[in-house]
């Protein structure tokens, strides 16, 4: 599934213009001389949105989806959507993932699995401890993502006694000896 964007004079009418619908649309070019053609169907989904959009407030949206499971413009609509929440959470994950140049996949696959689950705990954390309740839904006041894995970070370095410094003018203990 893929938005549409007004590029092309014949998608910019038809998005510019009618109530949600399906049509069908096709793609042509040329590449090394010869030219292709793909047809695939465009789910077009309008939604009033308060006067804000155009002169009648319709907000009309495009997608390219051809999946048996989208049958209308609005099913194209929800399944987009939830693309948002994945895309931002591994794009959210890659900011406490450890690097490796390991080739081994079940360490990579570690690595992301553990990133994931801090996350995960932030969520939770953020949800139940953070925000106030009140009418209308929880406030969400601010806690960053990149705070709290720095705190995890300062907690696991304080478990483990892992020593950042050398103290000066002190001969090092028999930490630094394996």
């Amino acid at each position: 599934m893929v938005p549409i964007i007004r590029w092309g004079g014949a998608i910019q009418q038809e998005l510019s213009e009618g109530w949600s619908r399906v049509i069908q649309h096709d793609l042509t070019g040329k590449l090394d001389g010869h030219s292709w053609t793909v047809e695939f169907p465009v789910h077009i989904d309008c939604t009033y949105l308060n006067g804000r959009y155009d002169e009648n407030g319709v907000a009309r949206h495009g997608y390219a989806a051809d999946a048996p499971f989208i049958e209308t413009p609005r099913d194209a609509r929800y399944h987009y959507s939830k693309r948002f929440g994945i895309e931002s959470s591994y794009r959210l994950s890659e900011q406490a993932i450890a690097t490796t140049t390991t080739r081994d996949a079940t360490v990579r696959l570690l690595y992301v699995v553990v990133s994931l689950l801090l996350q995960n705990a932030w969520r939770h954390l953020h949800y139940e401890y953070v925000a106030t309740p009140r009418w209308g839904g929880r406030r969400l006041w601010w806690w960053p993502y990149k705070g709290f894995v720095n705190m995890i970070r300062r907690a696991v370095w304080t478990a483990l006694a892992v020593r950042r410094a050398v103290p000066a003018n002190r001969p090092p203990d028999d930490r630094f000896y394996r």
